[in-house]
């Protein structure tokens, strides 16, 4: 098979067929080490189909020789088939400009796959197909790209509004598609991996608190992902359709396959040893007695059967991991298909058209466990004094003297966990479409050509949940008398007996009983329509060109129209137990902008390029008062065809769209997982044992509104030490962004095939749209004092607690959540880029390519009067995940001089981060108790993975490839508290590290 590419592609949209000639060829690149590596990697159809060097660029003026002033990263399709990727964001994921996600793998999150370039949050991040939008911004899922027909990805750094409207605020990342096929074409790839249980520090721990995992040697995380593309060439070759269809699936990897996460490590003082968290549910059984000599005391059912109540975690048996249920790897199951059309009307028409859709469906296990009472807001449950399950023995411990009398109940908390019935399931159905279809031409003297496209996307985000279990439910099964001889409920009915008194209770009708409610949905359909006109032409046709230069001014003049609607809605089920209504919320944004690219001087002794680039573009959103704008200003200088200096400043602005809008309305709250900070903390080590006093001192406490007399004391206890979380409810408003980058490329004649750049850029975003996490604002608020965190920590009037109930709307007792207007943000660097093609004649050739990353600030303020933060480098406290300070990718590849045999080695690496309880005060990261400032485990070292591949033609139409990434098996960092230092479920680790060991790769391309 052999695509039929143009000669001509820009990051915007790909030339017609009418500009593939010799006069129209480009000469230079847009940005030199970008299409350096992308001539490198054509294979000899693409060199004899287009010899002419290749175009990648961010501005909408379509001609050739072309001048990038702000640097672009590509990826190409054969770095991607050399990883074997099932997903896209797989492929992202290894830059240095990206912070690091895998949402479609990990176990917290919907399935959908976001990118986030520079830490700046996924919102910032413009997301095109082919040079129009995928849809909006953070319902977005790049899953509807399928790995095996992207062309390249080109990921165009810092703010980009002027040529592309809102949300290019830390940068765009366009997939280029590959189009125009003939004949057949059959990918595939199966991958697992192969990885080594080591006896390390969590394995020991786990061990010796009787939780279990899987050592040694393993094979796991099967991944397959076939695409089969098919195309047609007709009307002699002025007509081309193209098909395809991809199907992906990858199979469970649990959290209990991974030695480094076979329990969740916490640690409880500086010097205290690692220790294991363990589940308050358990399969045998937890009952907690509300009254009585043992009230409050965690007991559980004695595993051997000898009817009596013994402490958890003091047998074996009686421990629990509460995170049994989680995986690394979910399972998956994902279709993609669409088409392409292309139709040469004429010399000066060509319509285009194309459709993609996929569908995606994930689930997660759910334990199956009643929920304790606290998690209802309701008061404890209640057991009758003579229940016929209930031994005389934990009568006496539930009941005291009233332990068999008739008509007497004691109150008691009961968590088990039914590990004998089959899982619990939470399932997310993510769909899309995506239609585009338009005209593109030039008039018939060649000034001027035009492109009119229209888009439109609609998703379908479904996530099907598990209720609670009814509370009256619970309560009605533990109310159990004898009836002929046989324990019945007393309510009867269909009511099921619940012996809550037994070990390792698995009865199928009493799980019917409990988890018959059907699962809550919540069903979310973003759509997005786009309208865009762009005319672009060379005036140098009409004269004006400067007197110094060859090129004439070259002018783009663009229109855009956008619709946006984002609506929800939920079943029954879902209303019951959260509330709301069905919403429904739109928006529309009418754009028109200019650019314009000058070149002054050229060809001249001083002065080989000397060129300058403008945009301007105007925005109104219906929902906003008046308008507002942004713009860019550019400029090229290369003294010598061997040196080329560029720099940029530009203006970009983020609007809330319609799903930030609609988030930051629906307001509801929900279980945390922080715990009362002010308060006595439980040791994991001994949920049993006497608490440990705070970390944060009485004068921190009370920053949050916290009396002295109150502080460490055990009323301020959050049920189960989980204190509730209050989500949105935060008006919003624009926020601007401006970038500015600046350097040098390098392409010494002296060294035939080398090109290397340097540039600098900051990003400096003002009144930025933030997500701020609980943990945010109640440490910030506790080391700072600062209003602007404070604000979101609300604790109970009377009682001073930061609790309330969950699913309702509170207006005290709770920590906030949600998107704001924050006062600023920054991300600055460096990025160094090189590319070199070196023959070795009867050898073949080999290809260096390396991008990396240098940052130099990653932080912000919180307000005008706050200590700007920089956490380049450092992690959690205040953090988060941040980035490190240096990354790189370096891939070595060498290729047979017949073509036939290509190995490449990548080496990946990411400097060491300390936590940032050890940031120097220079950092303006919040000072943190000395407790926080563990010896043992300070933070990450620097990490190396290599990555080795081999392909190799089996025959003239068939390829075949082997990969192994992260070919040394190298475990991710070990990160006690990891939850509570970052606020994500990581287990033990954080984001940018390998989680699952050494994968292995193979694969196939056939072309018939």
């Amino acid at each position: 098979m052999r695509l039929m590419a143009t000669s001509c592609l820009v990051a915007v949209a790909a030339t017609p067929a009418w500009a593939q000639t010799a006069e129209t060829a480009p000469s230079v690149p847009g940005d030199p080490v970008a299409d350096a590596k992308l001539i490198a990697d054509q294979d000899d159809d693409a060199r004899t189909a287009r010899p002419d060097e290749i175009i990648v660029t961010g501005t909408r003026i379509t001609r050739p020789n072309n001048k990038s002033a702000a640097p672009i990263v590509t990826t190409t399709a054969a770095e991607i088939a050399a990883q074997g990727a099932t997903t896209i964001e797989e492929v992202l994921n290894r830059l240095p400009q990206v912070q690091v996600n895998s949402e479609q793998n990990l176990d917290d999150s919907q399935g959908r796959q976001r990118i986030k370039l520079r830490s700046l949050g996924y919102e910032r991040t413009l997301m095109l197909i082919d040079g129009l939008r995928f849809g909006l911004p953070n319902t977005i899922d790049v899953g509807i790209v399928p790995t095996m027909l992207t062309e390249r990805v080109d990921v165009l750094s810092g703010g980009a509004s002027s040529g592309y409207g809102s949300d290019a605020v830390s940068g765009v990342v366009n997939f280029i598609l590959k189009k125009n096929f003939e004949g057949v074409r059959i990918d595939g790839n199966y991958s697992f991996f192969n990885h080594d249980n080591r006896d390390g520090v969590v394995a020991r721990t786990a061990r010796a608190a009787g939780l279990n995992f899987k050592p040694g040697w393993t094979n796991d995380g099967a991944r397959a992902n076939v695409t089969i593309a098919a195309g047609v060439n007709l009307f002699d070759n002025r007509v081309n359709i193209s098909t395809y269809l991809n199907y992906a699936k990858s199979d469970v990897l649990p959290f209990g396959n991974r030695s480094h996460s076979a329990c969740e490590i916490t640690k409880s003082s500086r010097d205290a040893a690692p220790a294991c968290l363990r589940a308050s549910y358990t399969g045998v059984g937890t009952i907690i007695p509300r009254a009585g000599a043992r009230a409050g005391q965690l007991l559980v059912n004695d595993p051997t059967g000898s009817s009596t109540f013994i402490p958890i975690n003091s047998a074996p048996g009686t421990s629990a991991n509460p995170f049994d249920d989680n995986s690394y790897q979910r399972r998956f199951e994902r279709w993609n298909t669409g088409g392409f059309l292309t139709a040469q009307i004429s010399d000066q028409i060509e319509f285009y058209a194309s459709a993609l859709a996929y569908s995606d469906t994930s689930s997660n296990s759910v334990l199956n466990r009643n929920e304790s009472h606290l998690n209802y807001g309701e008061p404890p449950f209640q057991v009758n004094c003579d229940n016929p399950f209930l031994s005389a023995a934990q009568a006496t411990v539930l009941c005291g003297r009233s332990a068999g009398v008739a008509g007497a109940f004691a109150p008691i908390d009961v968590r088990y966990r039914f590990d004998g019935l089959p899982p619990r399931q939470t399932r997310f159905l993510n769909q899309s479409y995506r239609i585009t279809s338009g005209f593109r031409g030039r008039t018939g003297d060649g000034t001027w050509t035009y492109d009119l496209a229209g888009m439109i996307s609609r998703s379908q985000i479904e996530n099907y949940g598990t209720p609670f279990v009814d509370y009256d439910r619970i309560n009605n099964a533990l109310d159990v008398i004898t009836v002929n001889g046989r324990p019945t409920c007393r309510v009867g009915g269909d009511c099921v007996p619940f012996n809550a008194f037994t070990p390792y209770n698995s009865d199928p009708a009493l799980g019917a009983y409990l988890f018959n409610s059907n699962a809550i949905a919540e069903i979310r359909t973003p759509r997005l329509m786009q309208f865009l006109g762009t005319i672009s032409g060379d005036l140098g046709k009409y004269g004006i060109t400067s007197p110094l230069a060859k090129q004439g001014v070259a002018i783009a003049l663009g229109a855009e129209y956008r619709d946006e609607r984002d609506s929800r809605s939920a079943n029954a089920a879902f209303r019951a137990a959260q509330g709301g209504e069905d919403v429904s919320f739109t928006q529309n944004i009418l754009e028109t902008n200019i650019e314009v690219q000058a070149p002054l001087i050229e060809d001249r002794p001083w002065a080989d390029i000397l060129q300058v680039n403008g945009g301007y573009r105007l925005s109104k959103y219906n929902r906003l008062r008046g308008h507002f704008d942004t713009w860019k200003l550019e400029g090229l200088w290369g003294p010598i065809p061997d040196v080329t200096f560029r720099g940029s400043y530009n203006k970009s602005q983020r609007a809330p769209d319609a799903s930030t809008a609609t988030n930051a309305l629906d307001v509801f709250s929900e279980q945390g997982f922080y715990a009362e900070p002010c308060s006595t903390r439980r040791n994991p080590a001994d949920p049993n044992g006497a608490r440990l006093a705070p970390i944060f001192t009485a004068a921190q406490c009370r920053n949050t509104g916290l009396p002295d007399n109150l502080y460490g004391s055990a009323t301020l206890i959050c049920p189960d030490d989980a204190c509730t979380v209050r989500q949105n409810g935060f008006p919003v408003t624009p926020e601007t962004g401006y970038t500015t980058t600046f350097g040098v490329v390098l392409r010494p004649r002296f060294l035939p095939g080398l090109t290397m750049s340097i540039d600098r850029w900051k990003i400096d975003v003002r009144d930025e749209l933030a997500f701020v996490q609980p943990q945010d604002y109640l440490n910030e608020c506790l080391t700072s004092g600062l209003e602007y965190f404070c604000q979101g920590v609300v604790r109970n009037p009377g009682t001073f607690t930061l609790f309330s109930a969950f699913g309702r709307n509170p207006t005290s007792g709770y920590v906030a959540r949600g998107v704001r207007n924050a006062y600023r943000t920054n991300s600055h660097g460096i990025d160094f880029q090189g590319q070199y093609d070196l023959g070795l004649g009867a050898y073949g050739r080999v290809n260096l390519n390396f991008n990396g990353t240098l940052m130099t600030l990653v932080g912000g303020q919180a307000s005008p009067v706050a200590i700007p933060r920089n956490c380049v480098g450092y992690f959690g406290y205040g953090c988060g995940e941040s980035m490190p300070r240096w990354a790189h990718q370096f891939r070595t590849t060498w290729t047979s001089a017949d073509r036939v045999t290509n190995v490449s080695l990548n080496w990946r690496h990411r400097a060491g981060m300390p936590l940032g309880t050890f940031a120097p005060a220079d950092r303006g990261v919040p000072a943190q108790p000395a407790d926080t400032k563990w010896t043992d485990y300070p933070g990450i070292g620097a990490f190396n993975w290599f990555d080795l591949s081999l392909s190799f033609d089996i025959a003239k139409r068939m390829t075949f490839r082997l990969t192994a990434n992260n070919i040394l098996d190298r475990d991710p960092p070990l990160v006690p508290n990891s939850r509570e230092r970052i606020g994500l479920l990581r287990t033990n680790t954080i984001q940018g590290y390998d989680l699952l060991g050494r994968q292995i790769v193979a694969g196939i391309s056939l072309r018939l």
